[in-house]
């Protein structure tokens, strides 16, 4: 079989200055730097009349736009895609108003403009290919479903797309797996990758696309990735993910918060040999990547990621609090607000935990812990954007919580219940035992991210020859 794998570069990487509207591609928060555009790119991207190049030189534009780089590589195929409610081409939008950046934006939630009023969204690639005469024979969908509105971890069953006839095939069909089956792998000769995730190791998008990687690289399978930014992808932040502690929430040796697009991920586990087949398996890999994109770029979402992202604020808040899960404490499922407030009903009359809420049942988490109850806690929605930012995983807020519920009710088991290998939701969150030991312990959220930095500076070298864009 002839090897190919590939990187399409369509023009010179290039550093963002200001964001794009609604309707102009991936938002952007503005880089003081001037953009470095190359004639030569500029003169490509204007006689591209395939791709959606927006009116901004300086706006990222995603690899789902850049048709004519991937459109020759799907001719004659048999394509199965990798995409949910997320796929939409060049993230385009339209509505009454515009969306908006900055602090205030960052607590508007998903689907609505800055006005209020409900989003329209752009082309979907599923759409988008057919339009475009790609054969599309199957479509592999994550956890939370195609259309991204059920429950985590809920079990969702194969279906058919109403709109277009593409039988969709769930990874999240029983809990035995999340692997395709080989009677999936047999419908397509091409699989297509296009999807937006949130950077962080235990949301588990990124490894549905690492067992389609897996499956693709055993059965020679091509592998197509369009490349979409990374909202956490402007640091990087976490233990790294010890073996005995892989899990459904990870699968990966890597921090909690990687910084690197799929594209860049995608590589890295090509090239360091992380597949079942093998070192650089996965031998007819494309990527498509995106242009005027760096690592220190902020993108905003136009779409929640999953039901309990809302908005902005929690994609940010979401590395920091997810440590929650599965504890004694509330991470706000079942409100307006998750992961921007935690709260419990042990910590009720506690200084400090005076903010309160009761999680009820809603769509994307019909049986949210403590449902009914009412949660004291700290609501995090008015925590500056920039300090958030600077403060990167944040360990005050679970080493403080769990201090105060130890005190206030120490009958609790904070943890919860650790399953047959021993093993608390929290170490398999962490991706090892030594964060609940040290909080436990009695260190403090310093000393104990202190003592993952040379961890984290000896992945981030690991890592440099598979980065797409500047640091």
């Amino acid at each position: 079989m002839k090897k190919r794998i590939s990187i399409l570069l369509v023009s010179a990487m290039v550093i963002c200055l200001a964001g794009c509207g609604a309707g102009q591609g991936a938002q952007s928060a503005q880089s003081n730097e001037e953009p470095a555009v190359s004639e030569e790119a500029s003169e490509d991207a204007a006689s591209d009349d395939e791709a959606a190049v927006p009116d901004d030189a300086s706006a990222v534009i995603l690899g789902d736009e850049q048709f004519d780089e991937y459109l020759p590589l799907l001719s004659g195929k048999r394509v199965a895609l990798f995409s949910n409610h997320t796929g939409i081409v060049g993230d385009e939008t339209s509505g009454a108003g515009e969306l908006s950046e900055g602090e205030d934006a960052s607590l508007i939630h998903f689907g609505v403009d800055a006005n209020g009023e409900e989003i329209t969204y752009g082309e979907h690639i599923l759409d988008a290919l057919i339009d475009h005469g790609v054969n599309v024979t199957a479509i592999f969908s994550p956890e939370h479903g195609f259309r991204g509105t059920e429950d985590a971890g809920a079990l969702v069953d194969d279906s058919v797309d109403e709109k277009t006839g593409v039988p969709i095939l769930s990874l999240y069909a029983d809990d035995d797996t999340h692997a395709p089956s080989a009677e999936s792998m047999a419908q397509f000769d091409t699989l297509v990758v296009d999807m937006q995730d949130v950077g962080l190791r235990y949301y588990t998008y990124y490894i549905s696309m690492y067992y389609l990687m897996d499956a693709c690289a055993k059965d020679g399978k091509e592998f197509i990735i369009l490349d979409r930014p990374n909202p956490n992808g402007f640091y990087v932040d976490g233990p790294i993910l010890r073996e005995e502690y892989k899990s459904g929430v990870g699968a990966l040796p890597i921090p909690v918060v990687y910084g690197m697009t799929w594209g860049e991920l995608a590589q890295m586990i090509n090239g360091e040999g992380w597949l079942s087949a093998g070192k650089d398996a996965c031998d007819q890999m494309t990527v498509i990547p995106c242009v005027n994109y760096t690592h220190r770029t902020k993108t905003s979402l136009i779409r929640n990621p999953s039901p309990n992202i809302k908005d902005m604020r929690a994609v940010y808040l979401y590395a920091s609090t997810c440590f929650f899960e599965n504890t004694a404490v509330s991470v706000g499922r079942g409100t307006e607000f998750p992961f921007e407030a935690y709260g419990s009903p042990y910590l009720e009359g506690v200084l400090g935990f005076d903010f309160s809420f009761t999680p009820v049942s809603m769509s994307g988490a019909t049986e949210p812990p403590f449902m009914d109850e009412a949660c004291f806690g700290v609501d995090l929605r008015e925590v500056p954007l920039s300090e958030i930012w600077e403060n990167q995983i944040n360990l005050d807020y679970i080493v403080e919580a769990y201090q105060a519920i130890h005190e206030n009710a120490p009958e609790v088991s904070f943890w919860g219940t650790p399953d047959e290998e021993g093993h608390y939701w929290i170490d398999k969150l962490a991706g090892t035992d030594e964060l609940r030991l040290q909080i436990e312990a009695g260190k403090t959220a310093r000393e104990i991210k202190d003592g993952w930095q040379d961890e984290i500076r000896s992945f981030m070298e690991q890592r440099r020859p598979y980065l797409l864009y500047e640091e």
